[in-house]
């Protein structure tokens, strides 16, 4: 696959999921103004495509490793980890830490809110 054939592979995946540049860039942990070269074509190290392929589950020759429903399911599986330790975090302060099916349970309705309920335009928010 020629780079430029790479990057319109990097683009149609970015506007699939939806997400923002400066999103990419935090995500995959690459700079906003590095994100907008390579998306121009313009000279960027071999790791930085790496690390926004890997993010957008796609290899280094622009393939689908993973689709986009797992991509979607396993950002919803991030993010509600995060905002459940939140949770967690602050009732452990109070002595009242959750039992694990209660937080389980916390888990699994934030995954589905930021799937397909309230918070589904806020999944690729960093």
């Amino acid at each position: 696959m020629k780079r430029i054939e790479l990057i319109e592979q990097i683009i149609a995946r970015k506007e699939q999921i939806g997400i923002t540049v400066e999103n990419l860039a935090k995500l995959s942990g690459v700079g906003v103004r590095t994100v907008n070269r390579l998306l121009k074509n313009e000279d960027v190290k071999l790791s930085t495509i790496e690390h926004i392929t890997n993010f957008l589950g796609l290899d280094f020759a622009g393939n689908e490793q993973m689709s986009i429903k797992e991509l979607k399911r396993q950002r919803a599986h991030q993010k509600a980890l995060y905002l459940a330790s939140i949770v967690q975090g602050t009732s452990a302060l109070e002595m009242q830490g959750l039992e694990d099916e209660n937080l389980n349970a916390i888990i699994t309705s934030y995954e589905k809110e930021f799937l397909s309920g309230n918070y589904k335009d806020t999944l690729w928010v960093a």
